[in-house]
């Protein structure tokens, strides 16, 4: 972002940076800058759709550091694309970069600097729970930051080459130069040493005007100029000094604007050296040069009065695009800022994961869920088109979706009656109307979206019943569709959220696995995410009818490959296994909701060719066929001897009827007395249940 090569060059001048104690002050934090430096710094595992317990486990370590050196942090984070789409060429090149990265991460293994498509939830999550001031912007992040820190005299925190050209009379601290991990003491005090630039230092050593700072990054080319209007004619390193080797860019540009002491007198002079150009070229290149220069320009914080009082800020960007009752919870993070895109711009701008071009893209998945989202927030009628920027291949694709809630979910009108139905269209009115509506109406439009039933979740602990029900969703919609080793090692990983300590027990040869990714797990396991990262917005939509999961909790990825992997080659399970209780039973219960839905769209298919005029009733499921179905999905697999999968056919059973499923499944007796029999002639068998938590797999 910013200036190109512009940190590079401070890099290769150290001197104009200050070595400083940083302790006892304010410290305002570009948030996306920090979850880079975080997990691109920390070694984590990028390929296998993220370790987030571990990145959680860092951000709570930075914020500690901070307060044992009295550091109070404020973080700041990107909202919704600008609506003046001044920055659309940049951001459609990153994406196409990053696909390309994407795909070359699942052919050879390597990192490829590819953030898990969860991590700014975690992130916000994260600082949310351990009480730090959090603030979403209505855009770009850099001016926002820059004006409070401006009205607090106090340092920024980032990487972004931007902040290298704002005025900040307490400079910036570079987020690669911020050692945090080595704080040292002085006395009684603790302070982190860093390092403190400031731009005076830089006009200083370079020689150039304060006021030229901004004219120098319009002419060096940042994300709002294109360097080919400028460099096709004009070669800056011829004006370095001598002795620079090699020549420099940005070295000989400043060398040049010495002689300067007014930007538009630099301006003029640059538009001569790009020879004879018509009065439209040169008012076009003007244009974009001062469109440069005025995003250095620092306005008046917006964010202060919601930082101090927790009061909404003023959002003249987007007053009167999004609806006023919506900006505190922008400005919170608790809705995410794709709601802007899709009101200001009928776009969605959708994250790329780490998977292989010749896979669909594994978001189409979900696509529905997010249709129902295009439905509520523009209105039933308005017939507006939701253009989804995501990838076909290794290319960049803009995709039209329907935002009418019923083109969205076609059976919907056949599901819903009654108050349920007038809701929904109520809903796609007004989404005002969500936060008018009874909770158990929002959570009955959420639920539908999912195509799962609040009795089926009923006896799941809240934190756990979204992520059961996206899962669901995926078991139902994926393709292709999941195979039972995948599901159970997500459901391992779901129950009691243990995730960070069972990574810990895998063994040392989990570290050479990291390097080998089964292109086909990685793709089933990011249409997952991308179906709960879905669920999780809609929910926030809605206004929260069922509880937000703590993501960090709920997904490792190096374990659930590993899982899988063990599984498919024989392995068994019981290194993994908890002992308490509960945990056991949050993963039969799991299991047990999971299976209800597994494939019931085919199933739902083939009962209306055969009875296309029959209305939707309950039907009745043996426990013969029920049991016989899952002998015969276990035995297939190896992963253990045929005992442990007669166990784990008894285990499912038992979990419908603790989950009172009596209207799906008949329990006879005779499966009752058949168990009981067995634990009287083998009591050692009945022990070994006991121990592995009631025979969890």
């Amino acid at each position: 972002m910013g200036v190109q090569g512009l940190v590079s060059l401070l890099e290769t001048h150290q001197r104009i940076y200050r070595e400083i104690h940083f302790r006892k002050s304010r410290l305002l934090i570009d948030g996306c800058n920090l979850i880079y430096l975080l997990y691109f710094g920390s070694g984590l595992d990028q390929n296998h759709g993220g370790e987030y317990a571990a990145f959680e486990a860092l951000v709570e370590k930075f914020i500690q550091t901070l307060r044992d050196c009295e550091i109070k942090p404020y973080v700041v984070l990107d909202g919704g694309t600008d609506p003046t789409d001044k920055k659309l060429d940049t951001l459609t090149s990153r994406a196409e970069d990053c696909i390309r990265r994407a795909h070359q991460a699942a052919v050879s293994g390597r990192p490829e600097r590819i953030l898990p498509q969860m991590i700014k939830l975690v992130f916000r999550q994260t600082l949310i729970r351990l009480e730090v001031a959090v603030a979403q912007c209505f855009g770009e992040a850099d001016q926002e930051i820059a004006a409070l820190a401006s009205e607090w005299e106090c340092p920024v925190l980032s990487n972004d080459s931007d902040f290298y050209i704002f005025d900040l009379p307490a400079g910036l601290l570079p987020i690669s130069h911020f050692q945090w991990k080595a704080v040292k003491r002085s006395g009684s005090q603790s302070y982190i040493p860093c390092k403190s630039y400031k731009t005076s230092s830089f006009c200083i050593f370079f020689d150039i005007q304060r006021d030229l700072l901004p004219t120098f990054a319009a002419l060096a080319g940042n994300d709002y100029v294109k360097l080919e209007r400028i460099n096709t004619t004009i070669s800056w390193s011829q004006f370095c000094p001598a002795g620079c080797e090699p020549p420099s860019r940005l070295e000989g540009l400043l060398c040049w604007l010495k002689s300067f002491d007014q930007p538009h007198k630099a301006l003029q002079a640059a538009l001569g050296l790009m020879g004879e150009l018509s009065k439209e070229r040169q008012a076009e290149v003007l244009e974009g040069l001062y469109l440069g220069m005025k995003e250095y320009q620092i306005p008046h914080s917006s964010l202060k009065r919601f930082f101090i009082h927790g009061t909404t800020p003023t959002a003249e960007k987007v007053e009167g695009l999004v609806p006023a009752w919506m900006w505190l919870m922008l400005t919170q993070a608790l809705l995410t800022p794709d709601v802007q895109d899709v009101l200001l711009l009928n776009r969605m701008p959708l994250s790329f994961t780490v998977d292989h071009a010749d896979l669909p893209s594994a978001r189409l998945t979900s696509r529905p869920l997010r249709q129902v989202m295009y439905g509520l927030l523009l209105g039933k009628g308005k017939r507006r088109q939701v253009m989804e920027r995501d990838r076909d291949g290794l290319q960049l694709a803009l995709t039209p979706g329907p935002s009418d809630l019923h083109q969205a979910h076609p059976a919907a009108d056949a599901r819903l009656a009654g108050q349920d139905q007038e809701l929904m269209m109520s809903l796609s009115l007004n989404v005002k109307a969500v936060f008018l509506a009874d909770p158990s109406q929002r959570l009955q439009v959420l639920l539908e979206a999912l195509g799962v039933t609040e009795a089926s979740l009923s006896r799941l602990p809240p934190q756990l019943r979204l992520p059961v029900a996206a899962t669901c969703y995926w078991l139902q919609r994926a393709e292709p569709p999941p195979d039972e080793r995948l599901l159970k090692a997500l459901l391992l990983g779901l129950s009691d959220g243990g995730t960070a300590r069972q990574r810990a027990a895998l063994p040392i040869q989990s570290q050479r696995f990291r390097q080998r990714l089964d292109v086909g797990v990685v793709h089933s396991f990011n249409q997952w995410q991308g179906c709960l990262k879905d669920s999780i917005h809609l929910n926030q939509l809605l206004s929260f009818p069922l509880p937000e999961p703590q993501m960090a909790r709920l997904y490792e990825g190096t374990l659930v490959h590993h899982l899988v992997h063990r599984m498919r080659t024989g392995g068994k399970l019981k290194p993994f296994l908890k002992s308490d209780p509960s945990s056991v039973r949050q993963y039969r219960a799991m299991l047990a909701v999971a299976h209800q839905f597994q494939g019931r769209e085919a199933s739902k298919s083939s009962e209306t060719q055969k009875e296309p005029t029959a209305p939707r009733q309950k039907r009745r499921q043996p426990l013969d066929d029920l049991t016989a179905n899952l002998q015969q999905l276990f035995l297939q697999y190896d992963d253990d001897d045929q005992e442990e999968a007669a166990l784990e056919v008894r285990s499912l059973v038992g979990a419908q009827k603790d989950f009172h499923l009596d209207d799906l499944v008949s329990v006879r007796t005779r499966y009752r007395a058949k168990e009981r029999n067995n634990r009287c002639n083998n009591p050692e068998l009945a022990r070994k249940e006991e121990c592995r938590g009631h025979d969890l797999l």
